[in-house]
């Protein structure tokens, strides 16, 4: 039995398996699912031993294990680092799911549940692809080494500590990741750049406690209020944002790629639904693909404070609180961009409130060249598993991994995601398209087998 028509007798078992794995409500972000946590790791562990890797460690961090394997039978051959996260979001609210959460359910065509599209189904994609090849073959035709984790969700605490202590071991000719999307149904994509992210938060404080509206109210500082006109004025009437220096350093994107990344076959009409807004803003000037994957841009992510209870209570609150995000684009600096804001937010403010300003992440944007070999029999894969030609797109989203993977090692970083847009990971109802599960563990398989060749 060759690659194909083992992938393809084995759907069901795939299948099968990806629900078993799915079913692990593996939440990094509350303790009381620690041993679902555990868990995973070990299915993880259990699931790359079949895959034909003789070295497998689930390596006890500060707070979730990391699971790592490596297979380095192919003397002369590339090396590749894999790398994915077994942990997923809460799935509150709960009661918007119209199937339970963590158990996996099959409707139209798509697999539901938390962890299909972020980033479950895509790991298993790559593990049942490893294992056919395996099978097929009785060793895999490159060196792999597989680092997964488990707390992607929660900023990947313990990953990085990992990877500055084993340098020498994570050692690649490249980096292949799988936590990205497709740019539509039916057309495979390969991401060569990422917006990065800072991450902030801020506790305005006005009155010492919380004060009576009607006896205090119109003499003293509402923060609540004084948080919202904050916000306000952080976009000027162009959707760009307000704040001095913040464009300066950007990198111009040039005519070429411009028309490139406008000419895909990208469907305004397809984002509209998907969103499902009345209207839509956004930068003037660029058109939303643009603003999407290679404009900066900051958004207000929380906003709390005061009675939020049932009913009345009339207070003028001593504390309001906000989370906002930067996202950035090539050559804008994290730490200067972080200063940028704390710095400009500090003068709008009155002084008859007291700020607490937190810069809680900051990370890099990443843009790589796609015109080295590795990325060529990535296309070429993607083509013989879709059996449509794979196109290359850039995204808005952020995975500071890549960038600081890149940073260290200075390796090629190769994005294929088999996700979409709409397919609501992080919010209820999360599904991953059968067709592009399925047909990904067979480009995936093509991909290791053909890179035997570089």
């Amino acid at each position: 039995m060759n690659l194909a028509e083992y992938i393809f007798a084995h759907r069901d078992q795939h299948l099968n398996e990806l629900c078993d794995f799915l079913r692990i409500p593996s939440i990094s972000a509350k303790t009381e699912h620690k041993p679902d946590i555990e868990r995973a790791a070990q299915w993880v562990a259990s699931n790359l031993r079949s895959a034909g890797f003789q070295t497998v460690e689930i390596v006890p961090t500060a707070l979730h294990p990391l699971v790592y394997a490596e297979s380095l039978h192919a003397p002369g051959k590339p090396t590749i680092l894999f790398y994915g996260h077994y942990d997923v979001q809460p799935a509150e609210p709960l009661d918007l799911w119209t199937s339970p959460a963590f158990e996996p359910t099959v409707r139209d065509g798509r697999l539901f549940g938390r962890g299909t599209a972020d980033d479950k189904g895509q790991v298993h994609i790559h593990l049942k692809a490893l294992e056919s090849l395996f099978k097929t073959h009785g060793k895999l035709p490159i060196n792999v080494k597989v680092l997964i984790e488990g707390e992607e969700e929660v900023g990947s605490v313990s990953l990085w500590e990992y990877v500055q202590k084993n340098k020498a071991r994570l050692q690649a000719d490249a980096l292949v990741v799988s936590d990205t999307s497709m740019l539509a149904p039916g057309v495979p994509s390969i991401t060569y750049g990422l917006r990065g992210l800072n991450y902030y938060q801020i506790e305005l404080t006005g009155p010492e406690r919380d004060l009576h509206s009607g006896v205090y109210g119109g003499a003293v500082p509402n923060p609540i209020t004084i948080l919202c006109e904050l916000f306000a004025k952080l976009h000027d009437k162009d959707f760009r944002v307000a704040i001095p220096g913040f464009y300066k350093d950007i990198a111009k994107l040039s005519k070429a790629e411009r028309k490139s990344l406008n000419a895909l076959p990208w469907k305004e009409k397809d984002f509209r639904k998907a969103v499902g807004a009345p209207a839509y803003c956004g930068e003037k000037g660029f058109s939303i693909v643009e603003r999407l994957w290679t404009r900066p841009t900051l958004e207000l992510n929380g906003i709390w404070g005061g009675y939020q209870g049932e009913g009345a209570k009339t207070v003028i609150a001593s504390k309001a609180f906000a989370k906002f995000s930067t996202r950035l684009v090539p050559n804008q600096n994290p730490d200067k961009i972080a200063r940028l804001v704390e710095k400009h937010i500090r003068k709008l403010l009155p002084k008859s409130v007291k700020m607490k300003f937190e810069t809680l992440s900051t990370g890099k944007p990443w843009v790589a060249p796609f015109h080295a070999p590795i990325f060529q029999i990535a296309q070429a894969a993607l083509q013989k598993g879709f059996g449509k030609k794979a196109v290359f797109i850039r995204e808005g989203g952020s995975i500071p991994f890549v960038t600081q993977m890149h940073d260290t090692f200075k390796v090629p970083c190769v994005l294929i995601g088999f996700g979409l847009p709409d397919e609501n990971a992080h919010a209820p109802d999360e599904h991953i398209a059968l067709d592009n599960y399925f047909n990904g563990i067979r480009a995936i398989a093509h991909f290791y087998e053909d890179l035997a060749s570089l």
